[in-house]
């Protein structure tokens, strides 16, 4: 028997991608990848040494469940030093990636009935799990003229009685736009006014351009604080994703609500993989200026190549490595075999046409679009660009 929590969660869209894809290459197709939400570069090589050393020095015992104390204490100086923020290390939780990190701050916070409230599009596990903490998802839909981004208006419109938490994920998955401190402003006095936490996802802190100017949620009052759950992790920024180091840095009483929970579920962290993020949060920042440089090349090439296409629109991103385009144009067209009538539709007409791998945009809880990311090469993107123009001009 399956419990009801499971049976009643749709299955993920992006999987179903995934294994189709999986099996096309397994049939020796050449699939080209763009649903990958992960730097295409290697972890750094003074990361890698610290954890090459940590094993030779036999760190490989039980840490404590909220982190080693050298770990949280490197996070912290890393809140002062970029973001303007004093934690101290009971405010600081070390979990095994952000995404446990964000589910934890749910579980801890949730009771059966509270209100999340979430923009769309967003990322694919947020409403998964507030359900799994049986809570109620609130769901705000942004525009894309507003680079998909909540205002405080729409915000104060979805709050009730039974807020409990607004997720804020900066800059975001799946569109990449990031918020300028006025608009974080707006959000920030709802949230002050209503007294709900702010879940502020900031994985992709790092990843932004053009000179913006990326503001932590808490710093922009003393009070936000208090009411802030602020997540933050080494994977997007140093190319670590597999190392699996995420944070949570918030009030000492959510934290060590999540310590319980953690230390029931999954304990610590890898030992081995702590030492390497002590290395990656303190020491040289080079590696970011690298991939930004990288990425700001690609994000160019392909906002550009796809704004050319008769038809589809894009909202141009401030930060991560995501386009998030829209493509209902294409809707009730069709070749031979297939007729194109949804998100999930196209990404297939893609992945069996093209042999190119993207994310249905209703898995963001946005119909009409697609995710593609640009951690991939720039020769994949080109030869991406050139297949996706050629197998669109097959379109009835």
């Amino acid at each position: 028997m399956i419990a009801d929590r499971v049976k009643n969660m749709d299955a993920s869209p992006t999987m179903m991608v995934a294994a189709e894809a999986k099996k096309l290459k397994s049939q020796g197709v050449n699939i080209i990848d763009l649903s990958v939400g992960e730097p295409d570069f290697h972890t750094p090589n003074p990361i890698k040494d610290a954890g090459k050393i940590a094993i030779d020095e036999n760190r490989t015992r039980y840490t404590l469940n909220q982190g080693t104390v050298e770990l949280r204490t490197a996070i912290a100086a890393k809140l002062k030093r970029d973001n303007h923020l004093d934690y101290n290390i009971n405010e600081i939780i070390v979990s095994n990636g952000a995404k446990q990190s964000v589910f934890n701050a749910i579980l801890a916070t949730v009771n059966p009935g509270d209100e999340v409230i979430i923009p769309a599009p967003y990322w694919v596990s947020y409403p998964a799990m507030v359900h799994l903490a049986d809570g109620v998802s609130v769901i705000i839909d942004t525009d894309e003229k507003n680079g998909f981004k909540v205002t405080g208006e729409q915000l104060r419109k979805a709050v009730t009685p039974k807020t409990k938490i607004f997720i804020l994920c900066n800059p975001s998955n799946p569109t990449g736009s990031a918020y300028t401190k006025d608009e974080l402003q707006e959000i920030a006095e709802v949230a002050l006014e209503n007294n709900f936490y702010v879940l502020s996802d900031e994985i992709y802190e790092k990843m932004v351009y053009d000179d913006f100017n990326f503001v932590s949620f808490p710093s922009l009052h003393p009070d936000l604080k208090k009411k802030t759950i602020l997540v933050n992790g080494v994977s997007k920024t140093y190319a670590m994703t597999g190392w699996r180091i995420g944070y949570a840095a918030g009030p000492e009483s959510v934290i060590n609500g999540i310590n319980k929970i953690q230390s029931h579920t999954t304990s610590h962290a890898s030992s081995i993989s702590q030492s390497a993020a002590i290395e990656a949060v303190a020491g040289p920042q080079y590696i970011i200026d690298e991939m930004l440089i990288e990425f700001r090349k690609r994000r160019e090439y392909i906002y550009n190549e796809l704004t050319s296409i008769n038809g589809v629109s894009c909202y141009k991103p401030e930060g991560a490595f995501y386009l998030f385009p829209n493509i209902s144009t294409f809707f009730n067209r069709h070749t031979e075999t297939l007729r194109i009538e949804s998100s999930f539709d196209f990404v297939m007409f893609l992945l069996h046409e093209a042999h190119i791998a993207v994310v249905p945009g209703s898995a963001f809880g946005k119909e009409g679009y697609i995710r593609l990311s640009y951690a991939t090469s720039m020769d994949h993107l080109k030869e991406a660009v050139y297949r996706l123009k050629k197998t669109l001009n097959h379109l009835i």
